[in-house]
């Protein structure tokens, strides 16, 4: 059985890879620890290991963690859907969240997020490939939400972040088409510079296809059965 300091140095080469194949550097993209389900100890084991940057899609269960892992310091994602009721939280404690995809909830964050904080970076969740199960603003939708989310104070819009249905890896060039024209129409281009798409299934093809930020969580912590949390 591999160490998880293994698992991660097989990931960041499976990284280099597909950017070498891409004719990319290596270091445009990052790589995001998606640690949902796992117990801090092991996420303290994988920053030991140099990480730095971790997603989770659970509230109550990230803050947790975030408070056993309060003396490390680490890049908090919350990755999961964000409902109305949880931006308080969202807003207080981490440094990005990608699930945004209704102007109310980014309105929300910016007047949640403390002035004394950095700007709370923000990717937009674009349901990219019409799946009726899979939450997300429609395509046409984008081009009007930055233009409004770009306005609040206290936010950075990153981005795009998409899950494509399952081998639908042909999804991740409409992404970044999309990702390249609303950085045209962006307020702040210099801050549009983060596409989130892949996972540990389809991190290659999404590398290939522009991906900046691959969320990869099953190659680096092994499978594990869990029960959904709040």
């Amino acid at each position: 059985m591999i160490t998880l300091s293994q698992a991660r140095e097989q990931v960041q080469q499976q990284i280099e890879q597909a950017c070498e194949q891409a004719g990319r550097k290596a270091e445009t993209v990052e790589l995001l620890a998606v640690s949902k389900t796992h117990p801090s100890a092991a996420l303290r084991e994988m920053h030991a290991a140099g990480q730095r940057a971790f997603g989770e899609n659970y509230l109550q269960e990230a803050l947790e963690k975030i408070e056993a892992l309060k003396d490390l310091a680490i890049e908090w994602h919350f990755i999961g859907h964000v409902q109305r009721n949880k931006t308080k939280h969202l807003a207080a404690n981490f440094a990005w969240v990608h699930g945004v995809d209704r102007f109310i909830i980014a309105e929300r964050l910016s007047g949640q997020r403390e002035a004394s904080q950095a700007p709370l970076n923000i990717c937009l969740q674009v349901n990219i490939d019409g799946q009726e199960t899979k939450d997300g603003c429609e395509p046409n939708e984008v081009a009007d939400l930055v233009a409004q989310i770009s306005k609040l104070p206290n936010l950075r819009l990153r981005g795009l972040m998409v899950i494509p249905a399952p081998e639908n890896t042909g999804a991740f060039a409409d992404a970044k088409a999309l990702f390249e024209h609303v950085k045209s129409l962006h307020a702040h281009p210099q801050d549009w510079d983060t596409l989130s798409m892949g996972m540990s299934g389809d991190m290659n093809a999404a590398v290939a296809a522009g991906s900046t930020m691959v969320r990869v969580g099953t190659a680096l912590f092994g499978k594990r059965d869990y029960v959904l949390k709040a």
